[in-house]
């Protein structure tokens, strides 16, 4: 969230973001409540003084003035309470889901539609045989199984076998192996968590219903996203400056309802409830420049792993209308998947700056002793099984077999460097 005090100093420019963002919030109201609030809190302790003095007294003239002064003061009290605590929910309604300022780099528009490309890596394979989808290999090679998949979870439901189990597994051994290499501090973390990890890292409260709820307890949910427990971890703590950057990173699974993409890519590995994913993590100081530095270095982490998969891939930089309420800036990027003829997101990467941290309350201790709020960042190393449909595409041969690329082939658990059809 950010500063309220930043919001009533240029309600112009916070409109106009939220007109950008497609949020429609009354920016007007929020500073008069804020107002309101501000004024009911200044009544609500002069009041209390007032009772406090009456109270010390009556400790030594306790008469029926006096108590029927106290009464009316609590009577009056309570009622300016009611009202303060009504002001609030107000207040907050509004005010949880300002969006977060965006960066000059950052294109104006309504939708994906007004995404631009950045760049395009890798040539896209030509095939001198019909291709088939990742829906048909997996079948084919029985490595996939969507028909078992469905019967034991419904909708969006598979079974990865044989060696897509294996390649599954593989990936995300490369994708974890990489980031540790390069620095970042691993983690298994809760997917099962509180309601309070989603509102801290934004996503609540605009998208609960993509969220599954565990039914036995009030206060319990599956994460979509290792980035909530990695946030909530250093949530509420002052960390000196010299511990900064913070660079951690995580390996889950998780979970989204795609209630939002209801009648989108129903078939297939590429919108699933449940899948696994490596995850970054930076919290930094506030520093624009020095957070732009890590954006740079988790995007060329991404475009690593990618290059050396030999995947042809595009960045996008995400407009306005595309890029989610609490980013400041964002990146995707994607990868292409013969069977679509086009590219499909695989890694996302965003700059939040202290957006998330100020719901969060992440701060740090600067050289004068002041405590200022962090930035965070986080950006996706790498998501399966998605990412199997580029592998399998791509990789696909005449006669029906599937290449396991190189740089996967130690990973795997038997040494395999193609996926045949069994006999």
């Amino acid at each position: 969230m950010l500063d309220i005090n930043y919001i009533k100093e240029n309600p112009e420019l916070i409109k106009e973001v939220c007109k950008n963002k497609g949020l429609d919030l009354d920016i007007d109201k929020l500073i008069q409540l804020d107002e309101h609030k501000r004024q009911l809190l200044v009544k609500i302790e002069t009041l209390r003084a007032k009772r406090n003095e009456i109270a010390n007294r009556m400790k030594d003239q306790r008469n029926d003035d006096l108590i029927n002064q106290g009464k009316l003061l609590k009577e009056e009290v309570e009622k300016l309470e009611s009202d303060f605590n009504t002001t609030k929910v107000a207040f907050e309604e509004i005010y949880f889901r300002v969006p977060n300022i965006v960066s000059a780099n950052t294109p104006i528009g309504k939708d994906s539609d007004n995404n631009i490309v950045l760049k395009t890596v890798g040539k896209i394979p030509k095939f001198n045989f019909k291709i088939k989808d990742h829906i048909q290999l997996g079948k084919d090679l029985d490595i996939i199984d969507f028909d078992k998949g469905t019967k034991a979870h419904g909708s969006r439901g598979y079974y990865l076998k044989n060696e897509g189990a294996m390649l599954h597994m593989a990936l995300i051994n490369f994708a974890f192996s990489k980031i540790v290499k390069k620095g970042f501090m691993p983690m298994t973390v809760p997917t099962i968590v509180k309601e309070f990890t989603f509102f801290n890292s934004g996503f609540f409260p605009y998208l609960k219903d993509e969220v599954f709820k565990l039914s036995n307890d009030s206060d319990a949910y599956l994460a979509g996203t290792s980035e909530l427990s990695l946030l909530a971890y250093y949530s509420d703590e002052v960390i000196a400056k010299k511990q900064l950057p913070i660079k951690i990173c995580a390996f889950s699974p998780c979970y989204r309802s795609e209630v939002g993409s209801y009648g989108k890519d129903t078939k297939g590995l590429y919108r699933v409830n449940e899948f696994l994913k490596v995850e970054q993590v930076v919290i930094c100081e506030n520093d624009i420049a020095q957070s732009e530095k890590y954006f740079n270095e988790m995007m060329s982490i991404s475009e690593e792993i990618l290059k050396e998969l030999n995947l042809p891939y595009q960045i996008l930089n995400l407009c306005t209308g595309d890029m989610g309420a609490g980013k400041y800036f964002a990146n995707d990027i994607e990868t292409y998947m013969p069977s679509r003829q086009g590219y499909g997101e695989t890694h996302s990467c965003s700059n939040l700056t202290d957006w998330q941290a100020r719901r969060s309350n992440i701060r740090f201790i600067d050289e004068t002793n002041n405590k200022n709020y962090c930035f965070a960042l986080n950006n996706t190393v790498l998501a399966s099984p998605r990412i199997l449909i580029a592998i399998l595409e791509n990789y696909q041969q005449k006669d029906g077999s599937v290449k396991i690329p190189k740089v996967l082939q130690k990973f795997m658990p038997k040494p395999i460097s193609i996926i045949k059809a069994k006999k």
